[in-house]
């Protein structure tokens, strides 16, 4: 749109106004003050550099292009700097599958490792080396091959989906498992240390754990290798596929193609499922840790089973002495039971045989007393009456009363003394009920 320029006049002043009589000042002009200013900024200083190096402006916007590319090239060079191979810089940029990407952008120590402002800052010093028309400023005749193989580089690892796909292919950042003889020298955790956390890339799971040291326990160490012999891998091979034409006429070959890459990535992933499990195994079996656990664990199975044995040979003996024991007490009983026995034996004999001298002196006491006749010569009939009265009262009382009527007769010659002593007696029992009033005639007061 054009511009359009309009005239627009200044008010007029009233008719009759003049400034000596009509102007009233508001307020007073300060006095001037004498200050310093110093220059300064980064306008002053390129004024300056141009001024004292006689650049023109031009001139001195090129030198100052050319001083930040050596600056961001000099930062960059501790952390981001490894030698150019001279085959790599002829790489033919159609071959861009077969280059090394992290080699081209020389981060090749870090690899998978690398972050996103590494990979950048790589890709913003490559091209500053290698653009085309540094090259051609500089009068080098080289073509910008290479300069696309940064290209291609940087554009799959900048790609998430791309550069998970070089990563599961990429042959340099796998690490050889050791040799037994390298391990054999000491260096097992270190070695394998180094291809585990290699492997662990390709894990879903993470954190990965670690191989740990002698010094790990047994749940870690069985832990470490159940995740491992577990192992899910994101591994996959698409970035080794064969190219799908992008001819829609050929449907066909389009489909064959897909297939192959398709059975190519399932063998792949079947190749790589078993060198990792023979990767494990292998260490697994140079493991000394697992050859401790298990020298552990038998000894305390045997500890068990020799505490179990010395158990049961307790318990044993333990019942032997038992056995022992209740058959001596059986013995000592039935050796008692046959003492006792032989005493009561004994005792009934002596009782017996008490028993029997108690009688015969009782009815010695009867003979002593004269059959309780009186004078003169008993008759048949008081001899039997007396001695059979007698015997009635041996009868009816037991040895304690037999003996206890012995003692009152021993050493008894009157005859009527002997025969109250039997009266008594025979009163007693007729009082105890054990015998009948006039039973005993002979012997009746």
């Amino acid at each position: 749109m054009a511009a359009v320029n309009i005239a627009l006049p200044l008010p007029v002043l009233p008719e009759g106004w003049s400034a000596e009589k009509d102007f009233k000042a508001v307020g007073e002009l300060t006095h001037a003050t004498d200050r310093n200013i110093e220059p300064v900024g980064p306008h002053f200083l390129a004024h300056a550099r141009r001024k004292r190096h006689k650049r023109t402006f031009s001139e001195d916007d090129r030198i100052q292009a050319q001083s930040n590319v050596k600056k961001v090239e000099d930062e960059d060079a501790g952390e981001i700097s490894e030698p150019e191979d001279p085959l790599m810089l002829q790489r033919d940029a159609k071959d861009w599958k077969g280059q090394d990407h992290y080699a081209v952008l020389g981060l090749s120590k870090y690899r998978y490792r690398a972050t996103e402002d590494q990979i950048k800052r790589a890709h913003r010093k490559k091209v500053l080396k290698h653009h085309p028309d540094k090259k051609a400023a500089a009068g080098s005749t080289e073509d910008d091959s290479f300069f696309k193989c940064i290209q291609k580089a940087t554009e799959i690892l900048l790609d998430p989906v791309k550069r998970r796909q070089y990563d599961s292919v990429d042959e340099g950042a796998n690490i050889e498992p050791p040799s037994k003889k390298d391990t054999q020298k000491g260096n097992f955790y270190k070695l394998w240390g180094r291809v585990f956390e290699a492997e662990g890339r390709f894990s879903k799971n993470q954190p990965v754990p670690k191989l740990g040291n002698d010094k790990s326990t047994k749940e870690d160490v069985e832990h470490f290798y159940n995740f491992w012999y577990n192992f899910d891998s994101w591994r996959s091979f698409e970035y080794q596929d064969e190219d799908v034409p992008d001819d829609n006429e050929n449907r066909d070959q389009k489909r064959h193609v897909e297939r192959k890459n398709q059975n190519a990535r399932r063998k792949k992933k079947t190749e790589d499922t078993t060198r990792l499990r023979k990767l494990v195994d292998d260490a697994l079996a140079l493991d000394e840790r697992i050859k401790k656990f298990r020298q552990q664990e038998h000894a305390q199975k045997n500890k068990r089973r020799f505490e179990k044995e010395a158990e049961a040979k307790r318990l044993a003996e333990e019942a032997a002495k038992a056995k022992e024991e209740e058959a001596r007490l059986k013995a000592e009983k039935e050796a008692a039971e046959k003492a006792e026995k032989a005493e009561g034996k004994k005792a009934k004999e002596a009782a017996k045989n008490a028993a029997k001298k108690n009688k015969r002196v009782v009815r010695a006491s009867v003979k002593e007393a004269n059959y309780f006749h009186g004078a003169g010569d008993a008759p048949a009939a008081q001899i039997d009456g007396a001695l059979n009265d007698a015997d009635l009262v041996i009868a009816k009382i037991d040895n304690e009363e037999l003996a206890a009527l012995t003692s009152r007769l021993n050493g008894k010659k009157d005859a009527s003394e002997i025969k109250q002593i039997f009266v008594d007696e025979v009163k007693r029992l007729i009082d105890a009920g054990k015998l009948k009033d006039g039973e005993a005639k002979f012997l009746s007061a």
